[in-house]
Parts: C-alpha cells; structure tokens; sequence
C-alpha cells in the first residue's frame, strides 16, 4: 500500500517562498509508485492542504490529520522542507514527535541547536572544530565598538543568530559600518553573533543519510560575484558553485573528516549541508542548515546528482530513514 506523505512548506520566517520552492521539487518527485504525496502549507494562521480544485483542507493539529470528503488520511510521514521557524528551530520537530509522525529532518534538540548559530559554535568548540573568533550581543546590550573590534578585527561579519538565506547578515569593513550592521541584523533576531573575518576557499559540505549509511557528499566551492555568499549570490545567480570543488585531494579529505565529525558529534539525522572557509590552510566552521534547499538549482540536490543519487533517489531515502528511525525506537 502507497505511503501517505505530507510535504511541508511555508513556515513563518523570511524564508517562506524558498520552502514553497525547495517543497514543490520534493513534491515533483516523489516516486508515486510507493507514495502518496500532499503539500501541506504551514502559516501563522493555518496548517492546510490545497486539493486540486483549489480548496483548502485544514489539517487536525490534534493528530496531524486531513479530511477530505469526508475521507480521513492519516499519514505515515511528514517530509520537512520548512527552512526557519518552525521547520528548522525544532517546533515542529517536536510536536511531530509529540504526535508520533516521523519527519525527515534532525530530531527537535539537533535543530534547535543548529538554528541557534551561537550554541552550536559553543557546543563544537570544546570537540576542537575550528571557528571564527566571535563576539555576542542581545538587544538592549550596550554597544561598544572597540571591544567589538578588539575582539574580532576589521573587516567581520554581523550576522541575526537564529536566521537563514543570509538574511540579517552585513560584512564590516569599517568602524563607521558597524552600527547599521547591528541594526540590520536586529531586524531578523534579538541575538546576534559577530565574527571575524575568515580568509580563503568557502565550501559547503552536505552529509546524509542513505541507505542505512551516513554520506559525505562532493563537496562544493563557493565562488561568489558579491563580496560573500549573501542571498543574491545564493537564489540570485551572483556565484559560482563548482561541484565537485577544486581542492587537493588532502583539503578534500580534512573538509569530509571535519564535515562527518561535525554531523556525527552532534548526532545529527536527516540532511544537513554546513559551510566551513580554509583559512590559513585549515576548514574552519561556519554554520550547519538542516533544512537545506532542496530545489533543482540548490546545492545538497546538485551534491547528490553529482554522487550518483537521483532526486526521487534522495527523497525516497530521507522518507525510508525516518520511517526505520521510529521502528526501531
């Protein structure tokens, strides 16, 4: 009997037209001989489905239901493709755990921590992944830029703590800069994290897994048109992303060995696609998406391509992963 499978999109952040997009990708597809996929759009408002009269279902929070004529589905899976809150900071996460629904991303804890870009350059740290040198600030926090500048150096990075798509994000050259920066930043999150400027090859790095095995995937090199990978460069055709990337076998390797310790130190599932810049000749850590786009331009499905896994390859293993996952809990 085909599976049920709600695939999610929307969201309540800025990045609710990219999960619409990555969704409908899933959603294409989807192989149909083994699934029966919905498009279930999360908003501020309402949790519905729309059938192909346009009609929209609401969805039972009480169980994560549907009924349509009359007919209730029950579904076997739910296939996350919410970048930002709820889908990446662990809301839903949690409430399908609470339901007992299996999801296709990391579990609540994992996507919670992830999403906080602080907490989880603090939680790696101590395992001795390389980061940037980073200063913190909450809002209403006196604003000093010297201990600012003294701390992570000029040009640096003001980022919005708990956002995706570089959005809030502002590169620093000059002291004059930093304010507007902040404020910029402030307008996606009261946290933000400030970092220092990290020179040299930015890859992205997707680990999966598939087929009962955790994957590193080609890696990725970020060549940017702008003066980093900000969110023209990522949905706007301002880079270059070269898969595989052009690192020597021996950077290929400390970037894969670093990207599997990350994902493994933080008992991560599902996709994932983290970020890490050579400086000085070594990976350094940027941040971890565990959501990542899933669209036919976006890099995790260009890694997989390039792999050899097909999109209805990908997607059907993410589903069978965490269908397994439950059983065996």
């Amino acid at each position: 009997m085909k599976k049920n499978i709600a695939v999610l999109v929307g969201g309540y952040s800025s990045e609710f037209d990219i999960s619409i997009q990555s969704g409908n990708v899933v959603y294409k597809h989807l192989d149909r001989e083994f699934y029966t996929p919905y498009l279930v759009h999360i908003t501020d408002n309402r949790w519905f489905h729309i059938d192909n009269s346009e009609k929209k279902h609401s969805i039972d929070k009480n169980d994560f239901s549907l009924t349509i004529n009359g007919n209730k589905i029950i579904f076997d899976a739910a296939f996350n493709t919410i970048h930002g809150t709820p889908g990446e900071d662990g809301l839903l996460q949690a409430y399908f755990e609470l339901v007992d629904i299996p999801q296709t991303a990391c579990d609540f804890y994992q996507a919670t921590l992830t999403f906080n870009k602080r907490d989880c350059i603090s939680t790696l740290k101590p395992y001795g992944i390389p980061t940037a040198t980073n200063y913190f600030l909450n809002k209403g926090d006196v604003i000093n830029n010297k201990a600012i500048i003294d701390t992570v150096g000029l040009p640096c990075f003001v980022k919005a703590n708990k956002a995706g798509s570089s959005y809030g994000v502002s590169k620093v050259n000059q002291e004059e800069e930093l304010l507007p920066a902040i404020e910029h930043a402030y307008k996606e999150d009261d946290e933000i994290i400030i970092e220092s400027f990290l020179s040299g090859t930015e890859v992205s790095v997707g680990v999966i897994q598939h087929n009962g095995k955790d994957i590193v995937l080609p890696i990725t090199e970020i060549v940017s048109e702008n003066d980093f990978f900000d969110y023209e460069a990522k949905y706007e055709g301002k880079s270059q992303e070269i898969t595989p990337a052009r690192l020597s076998k021996k950077d290929t390797e400390k970037v894969e060995n670093l990207a599997l310790k990350v994902y493994k130190t933080l008992k991560m599932k599902g996709f994932s696609r983290s970020e890490y810049i050579f400086h000085n000749g070594e990976p350094h850590f940027i941040e971890m998406n565990t959501t990542p786009g899933l669209s036919e331009a976006s890099i995790l499905p260009q890694q997989a391509i390039a792999y050899g896994i097909t999109l209805k390859e990908l997607f059907s293993g993410a589903i069978e992963a965490c269908m397994i996952k439950k059983k065996s809990t």
